[in-house]
């Protein structure tokens, strides 16, 4: 069977050298045009097998490397979101990742969130560790090879080197990973390979296409056969002169002909015909809009920016599926409201409602959600709407009255209404800060829930009459206490060893400022209605709260682990 390209995806924290890495390899300006050297639009480069050979040279053949893929396809984009974008059913589109890390900052929180997720993904990666360039004592070498570049270095350079690279094996074990420097990996299966190189001086990204390309040859070869049925994801939505609104697709399995009918996947699926096929030359970029040729036929793996004779409101993420057969494409398209339909549902039980801004996003959460047990009420693509708000309110409990919302707008009159109603909103573009909030929201609200719980019930408390501090015989009677196990509070009984009650405390007091409570230790005076002095206790004797059943059956069902053993004793 012919094998198309793998597909490779750029993940990363911001500033951790991604685009500049693959303008290295792709040899054209894109990095230079970004606002600050930051990506801020997604693109596709194809990378053919003769360009990896010229880049390669000879390491090909001193690591028995033989390229049988036609070439490597790389999706360029800002960090993890459009990775979960590119998604299909059952999993990424992306084959390979590069989990790019600046090799003199090391783990960063979007580091570990791109990690997250290729573990969640299944996806097999290696860790390109940039910016060697910026080691103390590098001396730059004319040459794309690492090893070569590698052993012009000074001894002290290359010890700073091999330390942070395994600094880098350290924090990957400490989630799980093995890992080495790729060239003293045994096992690629189980051992995930360290690429050191820069993207600013070229060095190392000769060895980081020849380990793409063998893990490729080796791990994938199963999964890069081509079928009959077209295939892809949409990665953006654009307006472009002449064609009007056209969609930048991910190519991922079969052929595209202009004039095949495509259907677009959605909550409702709608079918048309491409109009016309735009393909970027080779080693250019799919967000360079200059030198587009129209082509006739493409394959996969590719990018493709598709115009096509009508289309309605595509949202990225979504999938895509063409064929020259009309009656085909009916039961694609239904196929795909299918796949669609398993992601975006509403559910009578209690749950969390979430909004996103692309399929692959809303899996994403999905997945990690399901991980964490956490019940998902209600889904969707797209802004924050009233019926999700009325959806939410209507969650019996507190923590799950929720609606996270990634990467999606919320109209200040529904931020409002969501907060008469004690909805929480929770608003974030970035995956783990948006479940991190959850979390915090969750402790909070438990928090807040066991507080109210505890101020309603009776704590149990035993304390002793303190001789010579009775300032009052009755109505009320006051007197000097200490409390020797559990808290006291006003408003409790109290009873005598005999368990005869001798009456209520009013109020509590230290120094003359009353007290909300007593804890173990504390010498405090009290004011009890209804007793007296004398009449069932005196000086010296110890007193008891009074716990009500109900309260206990609570303390020791429900939270028996916040009370000592002593407290526990009291009860019984």
């Amino acid at each position: 069977m012919k094998l198309r390209s793998p597909i490779v995806a750029t993940l990363g924290h911001v500033d951790h050298g991604k685009t500049t890495l693959l303008d290295r390899i792709r040899r054209t300006s894109v990095a230079k045009r970004e606002a600050g050297g930051i990506t801020q639009h997604v693109g596709a480069s194809y990378i053919t097998r003769s360009t990896i050979e010229e880049i390669c040279g000879g390491l090909l053949k001193k690591f028995n490397v033989t390229l049988v893929v036609p070439g490597l396809l790389f999706i360029d984009t800002p960090g993890h979101e459009a990775f979960v974008t590119l998604r299909k059913r059952g999993g990424a589109v992306s084959d390979l990742a590069i989990l790019v890390i600046d090799v003199t900052q090391g783990f960063q929180p979007q580091t570990d969130e791109s990690l997250e997720i290729l573990r969640s993904y299944k996806v097999p990666f290696l860790v390109a560790a940039t910016k060697i360039d910026l080691i103390p004592g590098w001396k730059k070498r004319d040459t794309t090879s690492f090893l070569e570049s590698f052993s012009g270095q000074r001894d002290e350079c290359k010890k700073l080197l091999e330390e942070r690279i395994y600094s880098l094996v350290g924090e990957l074990s400490k989630r799980g990973f093995e890992s080495e420097r790729f060239d003293r990996v045994r096992d690629f299966a189980r051992e995930v390979a360290i690429v050191p190189c820069s993207g600013l001086t070229g060095e190392g990204i000769a060895e980081l296409l020849l380990v793409l390309a063998g893990l490729a040859q080796r791990f994938l070869s199963g999964r890069l056969g081509l079928h009959p049925i077209a295939r892809g994801t949409i990665l953006e939505v654009k307006e472009m002169r002449g064609f009007g609104k056209v969609i930048d697709v991910i190519l991922y399995d079969g052929s595209l002909r202009k004039g095949d009918w495509i259907a677009i996947g959605g909550e409702t699926s709608f079918i048309t015909r491409i109009r016309a096929l735009l393909l970027p030359r080779e080693l250019q970029d799919l967000r360079m809009e200059k030198q587009f040729q129209q082509v006739d036929e493409v394959h996969a793996a590719c990018g493709v920016r598709i115009a096509c004779v009508e289309l309605q409101n595509p949202i990225p993420g979504s999938p895509i599926v063409a064929s020259p057969d009309r009656e085909e494409i009916e039961k694609l398209a239904r196929e795909l409201e299918s796949e669609v339909g398993e992601l975006t549902f509403s559910r009578a039980s209690d749950g969390v409602v979430i909004k996103a801004d692309t399929l692959g996003s809303l899996e994403a959460l999905l997945f990690m959600l399901e991980r964490k047990k956490i019940p998902i009420k209600r889904t969707g693509i797209g802004e924050v709407t009233k019926q999700d708000l009325i959806e939410a309110s209507l969650t019996k409990e507190a923590e799950l009255r929720c609606i996270l919302a990634f990467n999606v707008p919320i109209s200040d009159e529904l931020r409002q209404l969501a907060e008469k109603r004690g909805v929480k909103v929770i608003e974030n573009n970035v995956i783990y800060r948006l479940l991190e909030e959850y979390d915090e929201f969750v402790r909070l609200t438990r928090e807040a829930r066991l507080k109210e719980k505890l101020e309603a019930l009776t704590w149990p408390c035993k304390l002793r009459v303190l001789s010579g501090y009775v300032f009052r015989m009755s109505k009320p009677a006051i007197f000097g206490v200490e409390i020797l196990a559990g808290k006291l509070k006003p408003g409790v009984k109290l009873v005598n060893r005999d368990g005869k009650e001798i009456g209520e405390v009013k109020e509590i007091q230290s120094e003359g400022i009353n007290l909300k409570e007593a804890e173990r230790g504390s010498k405090v005076a009290i004011s009890v209605i209804g007793a007296t002095v004398g009449r069932g206790f005196k000086e010296g004797d110890e007193l008891f709260v009074l716990v009500p059943e109900r309260d206990k059956s609570v303390w020791l069902r429900e939270l028996r682990s916040l009370l000592s053993e002593e407290e526990l004793g009291l009860l019984g």
